[in-house]
Protein backbone atom coordinates (compact mmCIF):
# COMPACT_ATOMS: atom_id res chain seq x y z
CA UNK A 1 0.00 0.00 0.00
CA UNK A 2 1.30 3.56 -1.38
CA UNK A 3 -0.37 6.77 0.53
CA UNK A 4 -0.19 10.55 -1.34
CA UNK A 5 -1.51 13.63 0.20
CA UNK A 6 -3.53 15.30 -2.46
CA UNK A 7 -3.34 19.13 -1.69
CA UNK A 8 -6.41 20.89 -3.81
CA UNK A 9 -5.86 24.43 -2.69
CA UNK A 10 -6.71 26.47 0.35
CA UNK A 11 -9.70 29.16 0.72
CA UNK A 12 -10.73 31.26 3.11
CA UNK A 13 -13.61 30.68 6.36
CA UNK A 14 -15.10 32.62 9.20
CA UNK A 15 -12.83 31.82 12.14
CA UNK A 16 -15.95 32.07 14.55
CA UNK A 17 -17.78 29.80 11.93
CA UNK A 18 -14.99 27.57 12.57
CA UNK A 19 -14.28 27.20 16.47
CA UNK A 20 -17.99 27.46 17.21
CA UNK A 21 -18.31 29.13 21.28
CA UNK A 22 -14.19 29.29 21.78
CA UNK A 23 -13.10 33.11 22.44
CA UNK A 24 -11.28 34.17 19.57
CA UNK A 25 -8.63 35.07 21.89
CA UNK A 26 -7.63 31.17 22.45
CA UNK A 27 -8.27 30.31 18.60
CA UNK A 28 -6.45 32.76 16.91
CA UNK A 29 -3.18 31.84 19.32
CA UNK A 30 -3.56 28.26 17.00
CA UNK A 31 -5.17 29.72 13.55
CA UNK A 32 -4.61 33.77 12.99
CA UNK A 33 -7.71 35.41 11.43
CA UNK A 34 -6.83 38.23 8.56
CA UNK A 35 -8.62 41.83 8.55
CA UNK A 36 -12.13 40.24 7.70
CA UNK A 37 -11.86 37.42 10.41
CA UNK A 38 -10.99 34.94 8.16
CA UNK A 39 -8.74 31.77 8.50
CA UNK A 40 -6.75 29.82 5.86
CA UNK A 41 -7.45 26.41 5.53
CA UNK A 42 -6.55 22.76 3.43
CA UNK A 43 -8.46 21.26 1.50
CA UNK A 44 -6.24 17.96 1.77
CA UNK A 45 -7.62 14.77 -0.37
CA UNK A 46 -5.86 11.22 0.28
CA UNK A 47 -4.86 9.20 -2.37
CA UNK A 48 -4.23 5.01 -1.74
CA UNK A 49 -2.47 2.63 -4.17
CA UNK A 50 -3.09 -0.67 -3.21
CA UNK A 51 -3.07 -3.59 -5.79
CA UNK A 52 -4.98 -2.82 -8.93
CA UNK A 53 -6.80 -0.09 -6.97
CA UNK A 54 -6.81 3.64 -6.48
CA UNK A 55 -8.67 5.07 -4.11
CA UNK A 56 -9.35 8.96 -3.72
CA UNK A 57 -10.56 10.60 -0.31
CA UNK A 58 -12.14 13.43 -1.44
CA UNK A 59 -12.22 15.93 -3.88
CA UNK A 60 -11.76 19.48 -2.54
CA UNK A 61 -13.87 22.36 -3.85
CA UNK A 62 -13.87 21.80 -7.59
CA UNK A 63 -14.06 25.04 -10.37
CA UNK A 64 -17.45 24.55 -11.53
CA UNK A 65 -18.83 27.26 -10.05
CA UNK A 66 -19.75 30.55 -10.69
CA UNK A 67 -17.44 33.65 -9.72
CA UNK A 68 -19.61 35.28 -7.01
CA UNK A 69 -19.54 31.84 -5.33
CA UNK A 70 -16.01 31.61 -4.92
CA UNK A 71 -15.71 35.14 -4.34
CA UNK A 72 -16.72 34.25 -0.94
CA UNK A 73 -14.23 31.65 0.07
CA UNK A 74 -10.44 33.69 -1.53
CA UNK A 75 -9.49 30.39 -3.27
CA UNK A 76 -5.58 30.55 -3.54
CA UNK A 77 -2.71 28.28 -3.96
CA UNK A 78 -0.79 26.55 -6.82
CA UNK A 79 -1.98 23.48 -6.09
CA UNK A 80 -5.26 21.80 -7.76
CA UNK A 81 -6.76 18.22 -7.71
CA UNK A 82 -5.65 17.09 -11.10
CA UNK A 83 -2.29 18.77 -10.77
CA UNK A 84 -1.52 17.10 -7.40
CA UNK A 85 -2.73 13.75 -8.79
CA UNK A 86 -0.63 14.04 -11.62
CA UNK A 87 2.55 14.76 -9.44
CA UNK A 88 1.77 11.53 -7.77
CA UNK A 89 2.03 9.82 -10.97
CA UNK A 90 -1.14 9.28 -12.55
CA UNK A 91 -4.09 10.60 -14.12
CA UNK A 92 -8.25 11.13 -13.74
CA UNK A 93 -8.81 8.00 -15.77
CA UNK A 94 -6.79 5.47 -13.48
CA UNK A 95 -8.81 6.47 -10.72
CA UNK A 96 -10.66 3.33 -9.76
CA UNK A 97 -12.76 4.73 -6.29
CA UNK A 98 -13.83 7.57 -5.05
CA UNK A 99 -14.98 8.08 -0.88
CA UNK A 100 -16.75 10.91 -0.29
CA UNK A 101 -16.74 11.41 3.54
CA UNK A 102 -19.70 14.24 3.24
CA UNK A 103 -21.17 15.87 0.22
CA UNK A 104 -20.27 19.35 1.61
CA UNK A 105 -19.27 21.23 -1.53
CA UNK A 106 -15.49 21.75 -0.30
CA UNK A 107 -15.61 18.14 -0.01
CA UNK A 108 -17.05 16.21 -2.85
CA UNK A 109 -17.03 19.22 -5.55
CA UNK A 110 -13.91 18.09 -7.66
CA UNK A 111 -15.72 14.85 -8.25
CA UNK A 112 -17.72 16.54 -10.77
CA UNK A 113 -16.52 18.76 -13.23
CA UNK A 114 -18.05 21.13 -16.45
CA UNK A 115 -17.43 20.50 -19.85
CA UNK A 116 -18.80 23.15 -22.14
CA UNK A 117 -22.42 22.91 -21.20
CA UNK A 118 -22.54 19.29 -19.48
CA UNK A 119 -21.61 18.09 -16.32
CA UNK A 120 -19.36 15.00 -16.17
CA UNK A 121 -17.19 12.48 -13.82
CA UNK A 122 -14.29 13.87 -13.08
CA UNK A 123 -12.86 10.28 -12.79
CA UNK A 124 -14.85 8.51 -15.23
CA UNK A 125 -14.09 4.86 -14.84
CA UNK A 126 -14.29 5.15 -10.98
CA UNK A 127 -17.19 3.76 -8.51
CA UNK A 128 -17.98 6.99 -6.12
CA UNK A 129 -18.73 5.98 -2.48
CA UNK A 130 -21.27 7.47 -0.08
CA UNK A 131 -23.86 6.19 2.26
CA UNK A 132 -27.50 6.16 1.29
CA UNK A 133 -28.42 8.03 4.85
CA UNK A 134 -26.39 10.75 3.50
CA UNK A 135 -26.83 11.32 0.16
CA UNK A 136 -30.56 11.76 0.67
CA UNK A 137 -30.08 13.82 3.36
CA UNK A 138 -28.10 15.97 0.78
CA UNK A 139 -30.40 15.83 -2.10
CA UNK A 140 -33.05 17.10 0.32
CA UNK A 141 -31.07 19.75 2.54
CA UNK A 142 -32.18 20.84 5.84
CA UNK A 143 -31.96 24.78 5.81
CA UNK A 144 -28.85 24.85 8.19
CA UNK A 145 -27.05 22.76 5.49
CA UNK A 146 -28.38 23.98 2.32
CA UNK A 147 -26.18 25.87 1.09
CA UNK A 148 -23.49 23.57 1.93
CA UNK A 149 -24.98 20.97 -0.46
CA UNK A 150 -24.83 22.07 -4.16
CA UNK A 151 -27.25 19.48 -6.12
CA UNK A 152 -24.41 20.07 -9.55
CA UNK A 153 -21.86 18.22 -7.03
CA UNK A 154 -25.14 15.52 -6.16
CA UNK A 155 -26.60 14.53 -8.73
CA UNK A 156 -24.33 13.93 -12.18
CA UNK A 157 -22.82 11.63 -9.78
CA UNK A 158 -25.88 9.50 -9.38
CA UNK A 159 -27.56 10.16 -12.98
CA UNK A 160 -23.70 8.59 -14.07
CA UNK A 161 -24.84 4.88 -12.50
CA UNK A 162 -21.32 5.32 -10.76
CA UNK A 163 -22.85 5.75 -7.39
CA UNK A 164 -22.57 3.43 -4.51
CA UNK A 165 -23.25 2.63 -1.37
CA UNK A 166 -21.36 2.29 1.82
CA UNK A 167 -23.59 0.92 5.02
CA UNK A 168 -22.64 1.06 8.31
CA UNK A 169 -23.90 -2.38 9.54
CA UNK A 170 -22.34 -4.26 6.31
CA UNK A 171 -18.84 -5.49 5.35
CA UNK A 172 -16.50 -2.45 3.73
CA UNK A 173 -15.97 -2.32 0.24
CA UNK A 174 -12.72 -2.59 0.64
CA UNK A 175 -10.08 -5.24 1.77
CA UNK A 176 -7.74 -2.49 4.46
CA UNK A 177 -10.50 0.29 4.51
CA UNK A 178 -12.94 0.30 6.90
CA UNK A 179 -15.45 3.29 8.42
CA UNK A 180 -16.54 5.17 11.67
CA UNK A 181 -20.19 6.93 10.61
CA UNK A 182 -20.38 9.78 12.84
CA UNK A 183 -23.42 12.47 13.38
CA UNK A 184 -22.78 15.28 15.10
CA UNK A 185 -21.39 17.67 12.01
CA UNK A 186 -23.93 16.00 9.51
CA UNK A 187 -25.53 12.66 9.10
CA UNK A 188 -23.50 10.24 8.46
CA UNK A 189 -20.27 11.22 7.64
CA UNK A 190 -17.84 8.90 6.89
CA UNK A 191 -14.60 8.43 8.60
CA UNK A 192 -11.84 6.25 6.49
CA UNK A 193 -9.93 4.28 9.00
CA UNK A 194 -6.70 2.60 6.74
CA UNK A 195 -5.20 -0.46 8.47
CA UNK A 196 -1.56 -1.14 7.10
CA UNK A 197 0.34 -4.23 8.41
CA UNK A 198 -2.59 -5.59 10.35
CA UNK A 199 -2.88 -2.16 12.48
CA UNK A 200 -5.20 0.91 12.16
CA UNK A 201 -2.40 3.44 11.30
CA UNK A 202 -4.38 6.27 9.71
CA UNK A 203 -7.80 7.68 10.45
CA UNK A 204 -8.53 10.28 8.10
CA UNK A 205 -10.80 13.16 10.58
CA UNK A 206 -12.63 15.14 7.79
CA UNK A 207 -14.92 17.28 9.64
CA UNK A 208 -15.04 15.04 12.89
CA UNK A 209 -11.40 17.34 13.56
CA UNK A 210 -10.92 19.11 10.58
CA UNK A 211 -7.60 21.02 11.80
CA UNK A 212 -4.73 20.17 14.72
CA UNK A 213 -6.36 22.92 16.00
CA UNK A 214 -9.65 21.39 16.76
CA UNK A 215 -8.16 18.57 18.74
CA UNK A 216 -9.59 19.98 22.36
CA UNK A 217 -13.00 18.64 22.59
CA UNK A 218 -14.22 22.28 22.90
CA UNK A 219 -13.23 23.05 19.30
CA UNK A 220 -16.58 22.00 17.82
CA UNK A 221 -17.37 24.54 14.66
CA UNK A 222 -20.64 26.56 14.16
CA UNK A 223 -21.50 24.48 10.88
CA UNK A 224 -22.23 21.16 12.98
CA UNK A 225 -26.02 20.30 13.11
CA UNK A 226 -25.63 18.46 16.37
CA UNK A 227 -22.73 20.37 18.31
CA UNK A 228 -22.99 18.30 21.81
CA UNK A 229 -23.11 15.38 19.72
CA UNK A 230 -19.50 16.15 17.92
CA UNK A 231 -17.99 16.85 21.27
CA UNK A 232 -19.02 13.21 22.45
CA UNK A 233 -17.86 11.72 18.94
CA UNK A 234 -14.62 13.27 19.18
CA UNK A 235 -13.49 12.13 22.63
CA UNK A 236 -14.58 8.53 21.23
CA UNK A 237 -12.41 8.41 18.34
CA UNK A 238 -9.68 10.14 19.56
CA UNK A 239 -9.56 7.57 22.69
CA UNK A 240 -9.87 4.48 20.00
CA UNK A 241 -7.36 6.71 18.00
CA UNK A 242 -4.62 7.11 21.25
CA UNK A 243 -5.01 3.62 21.83
CA UNK A 244 -4.52 2.02 19.18
CA UNK A 245 -1.31 4.24 18.22
CA UNK A 246 -3.21 5.85 14.97
CA UNK A 247 -2.02 8.54 12.78
CA UNK A 248 -4.76 11.51 12.37
CA UNK A 249 -5.04 13.00 8.80
CA UNK A 250 -5.63 16.44 8.88
CA UNK A 251 -8.51 17.22 5.81
CA UNK A 252 -8.39 21.46 6.70
CA UNK A 253 -5.42 21.79 8.53
CA UNK A 254 -2.97 24.85 6.31
CA UNK A 255 -0.06 23.92 7.73
CA UNK A 256 -0.06 20.36 9.57
CA UNK A 257 -0.94 17.01 7.62
CA UNK A 258 -1.20 14.52 10.09
CA UNK A 259 -0.27 13.63 14.03
CA UNK A 260 0.16 10.98 16.14
CA UNK A 261 -0.98 11.38 19.68
CA UNK A 262 -0.08 11.77 23.46
CA UNK A 263 -2.11 11.52 26.89
CA UNK A 264 -1.68 14.59 28.55
CA UNK A 265 -3.01 16.39 32.15
CA UNK A 266 -5.64 18.28 29.74
CA UNK A 267 -6.56 15.18 27.88
CA UNK A 268 -5.13 13.81 24.51
CA UNK A 269 -2.59 16.26 23.04
CA UNK A 270 -0.94 16.26 19.59
CA UNK A 271 2.62 14.28 19.62
CA UNK A 272 4.50 14.35 16.73
CA UNK A 273 2.96 16.10 13.68
CA UNK A 274 3.85 16.19 9.46
CA UNK A 275 4.33 19.21 8.65
CA UNK A 276 3.49 21.36 5.18
CA UNK A 277 6.78 22.54 5.16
Amino acid sequence: MQLYTIETGFFKLDGGAMFGVVPKTLWEKKVPADAHNRCTWAMRCLLIEEGDQLILIDCGIGDKQDDKFFSHYDLHGEASLLSSIKQAGFSPSEITDVILTHLHFDHCGGAVQRQGDQLTLTFPNARYWSNETHWQWAKQPNPREKASFLQENILPIEESGHLHFIEQEQPSPFAHIDFIFVDGHTEQQMLPRIRYKEKYNLLYCADLIPSAAHIGIPYVMSYDVRPLLTMQEKQKVLQMAYDQGATLFFEHDENIISANLKMTEKGIRLNEVTATT
